[in-house]
């Protein structure tokens, strides 16, 4: 959020997003925590975030809690076609309308009040944005997943999140959020910003990121992907023939393999990847999946019977196994760790096990 002057008042600071409850507007509306209310107040800071934007006279701009305005002002002055500006407060929104009444600039500034998470977005070309750093994930993948796809985004994000958005290969910072995002956009770290050019200020420092969607996408199943990255992440510097031989993963990758077979399916990545819908970008934002197995073999009366099953069960898998240990070997991924594969890697590796009948979704 961005906008406003402000009385000083004794405050605690909050974390990632989270504001001061005793910092106040001139107005006397205070700021509140659980909406992630910094005031970023350094007019030049504000002026270097609309210039580094690369704003055009036919843009129009979407803009994620505007606060009071002054990030809404320059980007309007700026002379773009539009600004829609979606708030969740309402005083905020009061506090905007009241900003601009009476301005010329008003004829170019649309006021959306609501949770930037649950509305439909309107057509945009780009977002600038300083936006309450507890939705930053989820934010970050609904842009993704928004069509028409947009320009770029300028966004102001607690500095450690941003640095994980542009973490390569080998950094420590390097995750599932990395891999994700880089796969369907190029990151890139514009400036820092320090917590006190906010009020009230936030107990972490701050970063500047441009996001800009990749066009055309990558040709991949987007649910294949994650199923892949957020199996090898879960132990990320565990080397990938170490983490393939884990049992409960041999169970959920044979179970896949005989569905797939069964039902004689193709894999999703020979489809065009304008096919992608919302929903499977919205789920790389996911960190959470259950891979529970129904293990779910009957017994029977026949002693002998069990126990040939139970040979041919262990047979099975020791033959899965061997086929899983083969194709690592075959894309010499097999003492490689997951912290150090880049996306080329990731997608090497998921075409390696989809030719071979191996699915993760």
């Amino acid at each position: 959020m961005a906008g406003g002057k402000i009385q000083k008042k004794r405050h605690g600071g909050g974390a990632g997003g989270g504001g001061g409850g005793g910092a106040r507007l001139q107005g006397g509306i205070p700021f509140e925590k659980s909406k992630g209310q910094h005031i970023l107040r350094n007019p030049a800071l504000v002026d270097s975030i609309v210039e580094k934007a690369g704003l055009k006279p036919t843009d129009t701009v979407l803009e994620i809690g505007p606060g009071t305005g002054n990030l809404t002002k320059r980007l309007l002055q700026a002379g773009v076609k539009a600004v829609v500006a979606v708030e969740l407060d309402p005083r905020m929104v009061l506090e905007l309308n009241r900003r601009f009444q009476g301005d010329p600039l008003a004829s170019r500034l649309k006021v959306i009040q609501g949770d930037v998470l649950k509305c439909d977005l309107p057509y945009f070309d780009i977002c600038v944005a300083n936006i309450p750093y507890q939705i930053s994930s989820p934010l970050t993948f609904k842009l993704l997943s928004h069509r028409p796809i947009f320009r770029c985004a300028v966004i102001m994000f607690q500095r450690e999140f941003a640095m994980r958005l542009v973490a390569q290969p080998g950094d420590s910072l390097y995750c599932r959020l990395s891999v994700n995002v880089q796969l369907l956009s190029r990151v890139s770290h514009l400036l820092k910003v320090g917590r006190n050019n906010f009020r009230p200020p936030p107990k972490v420092d701050s970063s500047v990121v441009r996001i800009e969607p990749r066009k055309p996408l990558p040709p991949v199943s987007f649910k294949e992907w994650d199923g892949l990255v957020r199996l090898c992440f879960n132990r990320k510097n565990k080397t990938l023939g170490a983490i393939f031989k884990q049992k409960r993963v041999l169970e959920l990758l044979e179970k896949n393999y005989k569905t797939m077979q069964s039902l004689q399916l193709t894999s999703d990545a020979e489809k065009g990847e304008e096919k992608m819908s919302p929903d499977d970008v919205a789920l790389l934002s996911s960190m959470v999946d259950d891979m529970n197995m129904e293990s779910g073999y009957e017994n029977d009366d026949d002693d002998e019977m069990e126990m040939d099953d139970a040979d041919m069960v262990a047979e099975s898998r020791a033959c899965f196994k061997e086929k899983i240990m083969g194709i690592l070997q075959q894309g010499d991924f097999a003492e490689k760790r997951s912290s150090k594969l880049s996306q080329v890697d990731f997608l090497y590796l998921l075409s390696l096990f989809n030719k071979a009948g191996i699915h993760f979704s």
